[in-house]
């Protein structure tokens, strides 16, 4: 399929680089030069303008938006709203919260365009090869015409179509809510073992439980990343930023009076990184930067 990649950031270039890999052709636009440089070194038709690169598309144009939550993507969608046609598709695959969805939805299908939410998920990495998304949307009809690319850039069984828009962001936001709760027991324990009477070595601590344990998985194997660059991660500050959804997950919890205080407590953890540095900010600072290159302040 051809389709119009606008945002070409850290997730952004990958996705492109996924989705050339897989077949698709991709029209690419950033406000960034370098970007578009990076674009068409991977075979990208760049264009300057989000308007040039919709109308190298053809109907039904199918626009992939990978922006940052709030201004970037609202005045997008509200561009693209003015610019497309009817039954033209908009996929907005950042980390957008799901009511700003749910009025990008209106905004559109008030034009009779169509819009999918999808949460992405899996790093850089993921969004590179084999990613993982999770894909709300009001027209069943017109997912199935998107599926295929999807079906391609995804892990096998990756994706997820979950239906109504908005729920496509709303399980993305409780699923980074879950990695918050995941990353600081994960943090917390390296820093038990860093105050205990034992020497551990961290990195190989990380690989034996990367192997056969219970608590093996990607965020492991990141911690052991982590560890074998910097093994007391004495080069960053303990301070653990946040991109909000943990924030929106705890939120609904508390609208919908579900307890969620795993959850709750690390985002106070994530708060409270703010003011001290503490081995376990170091930990969590450390695998947000393995898995999604999120910055780190250096203590230097």
């Amino acid at each position: 399929m051809k389709l119009a990649m606008i945002g070409l950031g850290k997730m952004g270039i990958n996705l492109t680089e996924n989705l050339i890999r897989n077949g698709n052709k991709v029209v690419a636009f950033d406000l960034s030069d370098g970007a578009r440089n990076d674009a068409s070194t991977l075979g990208a038709q760049v264009k300057d303008s989000l308007q040039e690169a919709v109308e190298t598309l053809s109907a039904p144009r199918i626009v992939w938006v990978m922006l940052p939550a709030g201004d970037p993507t609202n005045q997008t969608i509200d561009t693209l709203s003015e610019i497309l046609d009817e039954n033209d598709i908009v996929i907005d695959g950042g980390n957008s919260f799901y009511k700003d969805s749910l009025q990008h939805n209106k905004i559109l299908t008030a034009k009779n365009i169509k819009f999918f939410d999808v949460g992405t998920s899996g790093g850089m990495s993921g969004a590179n090869r084999d990613g993982n998304f999770m894909i709300g949307g009001d027209d069943e009809k017109a997912f199935e015409y998107i599926e295929p690319i999807f079906k391609g850039i995804a892990q096998t069984d990756g994706y997820l179509y979950t239906g109504k828009a908005g729920s496509g962001h709303y399980l993305k936001m409780v699923h980074n809510g879950i990695e918050y709760g995941m990353m600081q027991a994960i943090a917390e324990g390296f820093d038990v073992l860093e105050h205990s009477q034992f020497y551990y070595d961290n990195e190989a601590v990380a690989n034996v439980w990367e192997h056969g344990s219970v608590i093996r998985g990607w965020l492991m194997e990141l911690t052991q990343s982590a560890f074998s660059k910097d093994p007391k991660l004495d080069e960053i500050k303990g301070v653990m930023h946040s991109s909000g959804e943990g924030k929106w997950t705890l939120d609904e919890a508390l609208k919908l009076q579900v307890p969620t205080p795993v959850i709750a407590a690390s985002l106070m953890m994530r708060y409270r990184s703010l003011e001290d540095d503490t081995f376990t900010g170091k930990v969590v600072a450390a695998l947000r930067n393995e898995f999604g290159g999120h910055a780190v302040d250096s203590k230097n």
